[in-house]
């Protein structure tokens, strides 16, 4: 597994002094991006390619959010490439190695021209070595919407929701998402399937439905056509309280 080493700053985290989901998933961006630009397989290699990785499912599950100035390693191992999709994994462990998080990642290779998916390239499959599947419970890609649900106040995309490939970052749909949840909600697991890119000047229209201690968000268009659903579950009290060590 790939890994670098960090300390929690004071600008990833919440009220609390605890790390934001937005800033754990910033940090497996990271990971994933360090890792191919060490293999020169990173930005400019993909644009020389005219290639675009683009992420079509993420799982979430956190054990504990980290505290201000804790030392933490993130790691980033893709498992599986086939046709023109690649499966990756990332975590972050504590400093007893103790995971905080982990997660898994579905990720579609498209031709930027075109739009349209290609075979990942052999540079590619010799160059990401293939680690062991991470231990974890895997759930679906695919997120079921409750009956019903309540539309709530459009977002515009502006230019700090947008990425360097111009469409708006996987991170930046789960933040949306998140700002429909209660305010007492603290995440245990966050599923997100994306349906479509989104770009500047976009208008998306969350629409949320609650199941127990499930609440599903999708983002969508005026027509009700979603650009991403994500799928929040409620941490349990015990975790959400930091009792108990984090797992290996």
């Amino acid at each position: 597994m790939y890994t670098f080493e960090s300390r929690i700053r004071y600008s990833e985290t919440d009220s609390r002094g605890k790390l934001t989901m937005a800033s754990l998933i910033n940090y497996f961006q990271d990971s994933s991006t360090f890792q191919s630009e060490d293999l020169g397989l990173g930005v400019e290699y993909m644009r020389w390619r005219h290639l675009v990785w683009v992420l079509s499912a993420w799982q979430i599950a956190v054990s504990r959010y980290p505290g201000l100035c804790e030392r933490v390693t993130i790691g980033t191992q893709p498992y599986d490439m086939r046709g023109f999709l690649g499966y990756r994994n990332f975590a972050m462990l504590d400093e007893r190695g103790g995971y905080v998080a982990k997660a898994n990642s579905l990720w579609s290779l498209l031709n930027v021209d075109t739009g349209k998916p290609v075979a990942v390239p052999d540079e590619m499959l010799q160059g990401y070595r293939l680690g062991e599947k991470l231990d974890m419970e895997y759930a679906s890609r695919k997120i079921s919407f409750p009956e019903g649900g309540e539309t709530r106040e459009p977002v515009t995309v502006r230019k700090h929701h947008l990425d360097t490939n111009h469409h708006v970052n996987n991170q930046q749909f789960i933040s949306m998402a998140m700002d429909c949840l209660p305010e007492d909600f603290e995440v245990g697991q966050v599923r997100a399937e994306y349906k479509r890119q989104a770009f500047l000047d976009d208008v998306l229209v969350p629409r949320v439905a609650a199941e127990g201690e499930r609440t599903v968000v999708s983002l969508e268009d005026g027509q009700g056509k979603p650009f991403a659903v994500t799928e929040f579950l409620r941490m349990s009290p015990a975790a959400a309280a930091g009792i108990g060590a984090a797992g290996k």
